[in-house]
């Protein structure tokens, strides 16, 4: 039984809508893009934000006053898997999911007056400061500190693997504000104007052939203290309901599900003897696999929703097993896809001339390589799988 046979007639009704929407709305050349892993760019990426925004789909899991909506938890899952199977690009996660929920559930009203429209509108774009050379998996580690002095914070250290710091406007960033307790217990979440003086962000270069990370570093750069989220030496508390957050839709059930047609297709085209690769009993059974696997992991997603839509502030520990096995599954398919292309997946990209009497590569070859290359860090980002593994087996499993 198909997923969509499972739905109620409201709730295949609200999915239509949502789909005609992503369809007409939208437009086609950016669909496009996005579905050859082409858009990286901050302009594309904010022009799709800021139509979702207008029409009331690019923050709903925010409270309605902030322009969320009251939406069940299907249909919170069918706007985000309408969205990934129509090639939308996102909204801003870093906006969206990640510092919009905390301010909007822990910020003063002032930070939420300030900060969260235009953190809708993508009129401030965030990057998120976590990471640290030898703070990456153990984020608790981190030494960025942050002295009191006055009404102000000096921020001295350095961030890494800082996604999108080169076009960000705003930073939400842990600091350590106290040495002297235990390593949870003394961090901090500021929010920091990039521009401030004393902040350098240096690129770096992926395998992928992209730029999105850098290195960012802070040379007593001082933060007003009223950019404090919440309580001071709390910042582990927000940080982990940010990242409860950002685990649920690292899953990306639609994603996945789009790569996975495109590998059936492709397949359906391989000639093996009489008939296709579909007919091959091995390959049939690993894909197989994965069907199932993707169809398991999006039953798990609609339970975290679920729990989610209680307002609890604890993070669901299930939203580790959505990173773990989300994340292990996108590696897989694109492995998957790339087996099937063989030498047609040898990247090539724009401006490529395909020479007299060779063949045109097939659809979901240009971008199959990078794509394949790219999810290689996605079972660290976000937390590495052996981390989810710990959490699981603690939260979960009671070990």
């Amino acid at each position: 039984m198909a997923f969509h046979d499972l739905l109620t007639d409201d709730e295949r009704a609200f999915a239509a809508k949502l789909r005609d929407f992503y369809t007409t709305e939208i437009p086609i050349e950016t669909r496009r893009r996005h579905a050859r892993a082409e858009i990286t760019d901050q302009e594309s990426l904010v022009a799709t934000h800021r139509i979702l925004n207008a029409h009331g789909y690019a923050v709903p899991g925010w409270p309605v006053e902030w322009g969320g909506q009251d939406w069940t938890p299907m249909q919170r899952h069918l706007w985000l898997d309408e969205m990934q199977l129509a090639s939308v690009p996102r909204p801003v996660s870093f906006n969206a999911t990640m510092i919009g929920p905390v301010l909007a559930q822990f910020g003063t009203e002032e930070q939420k007056q300030r900060f969260l429209p235009a953190t809708a509108n993508v009129d401030i774009w965030w990057c998120q400061g976590f990471s640290e050379p030898g703070a990456g998996s153990d984020l608790a580690s981190l030494r960025t500190t942050a002295v009191r002095d006055g009404d102000s914070y000096v921020v001295n250290g350095q961030k890494m693997w800082t996604t999108q710091a080169h076009y960000a406007d705003w930073m939400f960033c842990l600091v350590r504000t106290n040495p002297d307790v235990k390593k949870q217990a003394g961090i901090s979440m500021l929010l920091i104007d990039m521009t401030t003086p004393g902040i350098a962000v240096r690129r770096i270069h992926t395998i992928d052939g992209h730029h999105e990370v850098n290195e960012v570093f802070f040379d007593n750069v001082v933060v007003p203290a009223e950019n404090l989220v919440g309580e001071e030496n709390k910042g582990w508390t927000y940080a982990k309901f940010l990242l409860g957050n950002e685990r649920v839709g690292q899953a990306r059930v639609g994603a996945s599900k789009v790569t996975l047609s495109k590998v059936k297709a492709l397949a359906s085209r391989t000639r093996v003897g009489a008939g296709s690769l579909l007919d091959d009993p091995l390959f049939a059974a690993r894909l197989a696999t994965l069907e199932i696997e993707l169809t398991a992991l999006e039953m798990t997603q609609l339970r975290v929703l679920a729990s989610q839509s209680s307002g609890s502030d604890a993070p669901d520990p299930r939203s580790s097993v959505l990173k773990l096995k989300g994340t292990k599954l996108q590696q897989d398919i694109a492995e998957l896809q790339i087996d099937v292309l063989g030498m047609d997946g040898v990247p090539i990209r724009d401006g490529y001339d395909v020479p007299d009497g060779f063949a045109t590569p097939p659809d979901g070859a240009i971008e199959a390589m990078p794509t394949y290359l790219f999810y290689r860090k996605a079972t660290i980002y976000g937390g590495a799988s052996e981390v989810q593994r710990n959490i699981i087996a603690k939260a979960i499993l009671n070990f």
